[in-house]
């Protein structure tokens, strides 16, 4: 088992980041505002008191905060850092107005919020195809190489040389399809269908729950099969490929994020395994102490969750901003303002509340509630 790293590691980590994916995310909205014509008053990295910063040649203030967990671009109109519009907007200059936020059409405003979200996504799938043009991708064809005695696999007479064609509809290209699918399905039963000296066949298996602890003594759950591959195949990539497979690895993530969400909404899995910042930062401290790429990789992988979480229906997030647009565009009128108020409460309630539940979790992990639990007692 590895050592956990220092403080100054898993805080120098945490920072290398979650800035550039912030940075990313907010450049998005930034650069196709400038492309519709809006200015852009205030680019903040973290929030909080500027620690430092700068106003460029189109009057837009480019600070960094003391508080790293976050960022915005506030443009011409807006009110707040959620852009809600300010109340005299409409009393600027028509010049002005032509160039606010506010003043655009649906569709600009839309593509606009649509940017932050999509960057984060582009920016994994870059990283997933640098990876591939560097070092290959596993082509290891996704046949059974044996079989683990006792297993749910075992328990269904699968055999060694047995190709896996699709599980539950999802075409399994490669071997490392297989344990993508399976992982996150909570052992629920599973439709196979199986190719075996040519002729196909289906079946049906319940992959059996099991617990984890890595090198650095975290605990997981995972649901399994029981088969390994044979050989291990890799290929590298040219560019139009990698990038392709980039898009791939980005879409099979982003849907195994959200049937977990689902799941966690169903009540199938518990709010406890949910992380926040805090164990954020400790994964990349860890990931850290392993090397460059696995950080990088790790980048990429959170950069596909913050894009998936900004776009979800929530006031204050992305996704709730464009729930309100696809509201205008249909009905040909924003939602009254006293509506748009008491949703962006909501929305500020709901994700309090969310990062309450999750830095309780990322305590609970630390020890913290066991270590008060042994003083009480």
């Amino acid at each position: 088992m590895f050592e956990q790293p220092g403080v100054l590691l898993t805080l120098i980590a945490f920072l290398a980041v979650i800035g550039p994916l912030v940075t990313v995310h907010e450049l998005g909205h930034y650069w196709v505002a400038r492309w519709c014509g809006v200015h852009s008053e205030t680019f903040s990295i973290g929030f909080g008191r500027r620690i430092f910063g700068w106003r460029d040649k189109h009057g837009t203030e480019w600070k960094i905060g003391w508080l790293p967990l976050g960022g915005y671009v506030q443009f011409l109109g807006d009110r707040d850092a959620v852009s809600q519009p300010s109340e005299d907007w409409q009393n600027l200059p028509q010049s002005d107005r032509d160039r606010s936020f506010p003043g655009q059409p649906v569709w600009k405003r839309a593509a606009i919020v649509f940017a932050g979200p999509l960057t984060n996504f582009l920016f994994a799938i870059l990283i997933f195809a640098g990876f591939a043009m560097s070092y290959g991708i596993s082509s290891t064809p996704p046949v059974i190489g044996s079989v683990v005695a006792g297993s749910a696999a075992a328990d269904a007479r699968l055999q060694p040389g047995d190709r896996i064609i699709s599980i539950d509809g999802r075409a399994m290209t490669n071997f490392q399809d297989i344990p993508m699918t399976v992982a996150h399905t909570l052992g629920e039963p599973l439709a196979l269908e199986v190719e075996r000296g040519g002729e196909r066949m289906a079946m049906t298996l319940a992959p059996r729950m099991i617990e984890e602890t890595d090198r650095f003594g975290n605990e997981s759950r995972r649901a399994v099969i029981g088969i390994l591959a044979g050989e291990p195949v890799f290929t590298t990539l040219g560019p139009v490929a990698a990038v392709r497979h980039g898009l791939d690895q980005t879409w099979a993530i982003v849907r195994q994020t959200g049937e977990v969400l689902g799941q966690l909404l169903l009540g199938d899995r518990s709010v406890k395994d949910m992380g926040g910042p805090l164990q954020i930062a400790q994964a990349s401290g860890q990931m850290a102490s392993l090397g460059p790429d696995a950080l990088i990789a790790f980048t990429a992988l959170i950069s596909i969750n913050l894009g998936f979480i900004n776009l979800l229906p929530l006031p204050m997030l992305d996704g709730g901003h464009l729930l309100f647009y696809a509201y205008e565009a249909v009905r040909r009128k924003p939602a009254s303002q006293q509506v748009q108020e008491w949703a962006f409460r909501f929305g500020f309630v709901a994700i309090v509340t969310l990062m309450l539940v999750v830095t309780f979790n990322d305590l609970g992990r630390f020890g913290l509630w066991d270590g008060i639990a042994r003083l009480i007692g």
